[in-house]
């Protein structure tokens, strides 16, 4: 999204009336007839979910770089210590450069769980040979066990759609360095948040494309975002992982140009078994994309898991130590939990009710990603640069 950033230094303010009582725990509950606002205990009696479980959320560290990037998107937390990341860092990219002017964010800030510290882990080149239009960075990020780090760039020129480029997957080592990059006629602005299969000496990625015959802001909604699968195998002497196959798995979502967030289209990838979920944006639904790992066909975009209800534009997705599915509203500051094998949207809690934003929250929400011992998550508040966390 592209607004006017509060600078870090000026966050700290008093809380209102509203945002204390949703970080003490006040959720959304879906019933039959109505959705109304209401404390954890009120929920027990009906269908049980992580939501009610967490009680506090934290500001954790801001994500602005020395460089003043900013519009921070994607989250991952390492599963290992390599290289200058040390396992349980939290690793946060930016999408917007110090102007603002989003797809020219280049830089990846690596956030250290326990002493709040920031580093920055790498400052891509505006202007990559391997990336065709350059480096913006993306919802789509991933670390290896290996320690590599795979992210995804949907660059501009001049922050809209108008003078985007196709993209590509840049690949750094562990401690930041560009080893390659991954680009084709398939990866056209890699964009959503990655599904990862991690075997060590390979892994197998799934990505949102979300830039195919996108024109210039306002331009109508064109049905042509894809999932493709990639394949990669995983060397442990020293060399990039290389591709080994890739393929579309699911097509025909909706993507649409945005004078605001740049581009809307599907976002959220999470795997559950062999079945992979996307969150289709301005479908305002989530949908299943069965046999996701072995299929070798397109299922289109899938079968309905839910639609609408709770869901205001879903963005970013992934998994609950319950099984359930977590996924993050673009259009207020919700996060909403849904049990995939039966469709039900099970709660809402606001994490974010920002009302500078209509409605509260509107805008802010990008990344999510599970603490590692699944008793919470990260994600990003864009409208302020913040890393939180809930638990």
């Amino acid at each position: 999204m592209q607004v006017t950033h509060t600078p870090s230094h000026h966050v700290t303010r008093p809380m209102s009336r509203l945002r204390r009582q949703l970080q003490s725990g006040v959720i959304v509950c879906l019933s039959v007839a109505f959705i109304v606002a209401i404390p954890f205990a009120a929920c027990a009696a009906g269908t049980k979910g992580f939501l009610e479980t967490l009680h506090n959320q934290t500001i954790v560290a801001s994500t602005v770089p020395s460089n003043g990037d900013q519009n921070p998107y994607a989250i991952v937390v390492a599963p290992v210590s390599a290289g200058t990341i040390k396992k349980g860092d939290v690793l946060v990219d930016n999408f917007n450069d110090k102007s603002n002017l989003q797809g020219l964010g280049t830089t990846i800030v690596d956030i250290d769980a326990a002493t709040k510290q920031l580093h920055v882990f790498a400052a891509i080149p505006r202007h990559l040979p391997q990336c065709p239009g350059g480096v913006g960075l993306t919802t789509a990020m991933t670390i290896l066990k290996t320690g590599w780090v795979i992210v995804g760039s949907l660059p501009s020129s001049d922050g809209t759609t108008s003078t985007k480029g196709a993209g590509c997957l840049v690949i750094l080592d562990s401690s930041g360095k560009i080893a390659g990059a991954f680009a084709d006629p398939n990866i056209n602005g890699p964009w959503g948040n990655m599904a990862v299969i991690d075997n060590g000496t390979t892994a197998t990625l799934f990505v949102s494309n979300t830039g195919f015959g996108v024109g210039s802001p306002g331009s109508d909604v064109v049905k042509k975002a894809t999932v493709l699968r990639l394949d990669l195998d995983i060397f442990t002497s020293g060399k990039a992982p290389t591709l080994k196959k890739e393929t579309v798995i699911a097509s025909g979502f909706g993507e649409q140009a945005d004078k605001d967030v740049f581009i809307i289209g599907p976002t959220g990838l999470a795997l559950r078994g062999t079945t992979l979920y996307v969150s289709d944006a301005l479908g305002n639904r989530i949908a299943a994309i069965p046999n996701a790992v072995e299929r070798t066909d397109s299922a289109g975009t899938g079968r309905d898991v839910t639609k609408d209800g709770l869901l205001k534009r879903p963005l970013a997705m992934t998994v609950a130590r319950n099984g359930h599915l977590l996924v993050v509203n673009g259009l207020n500051g919700q996060v909403v939990e849904i049990n995939p094998a039966t469709g039900e949207q099970i709660y809402a809690r606001w994490i974010d009710p920002n009302k500078a934003q209509t409605p509260p929250g509107s805008g802010d929400l990008f990344g999510i990603a599970m603490t590692p011992r699944g008793d919470g998550f990260y994600y990003v508040e864009d409208e302020v640069n913040m890393l939180v966390l809930a638990q």
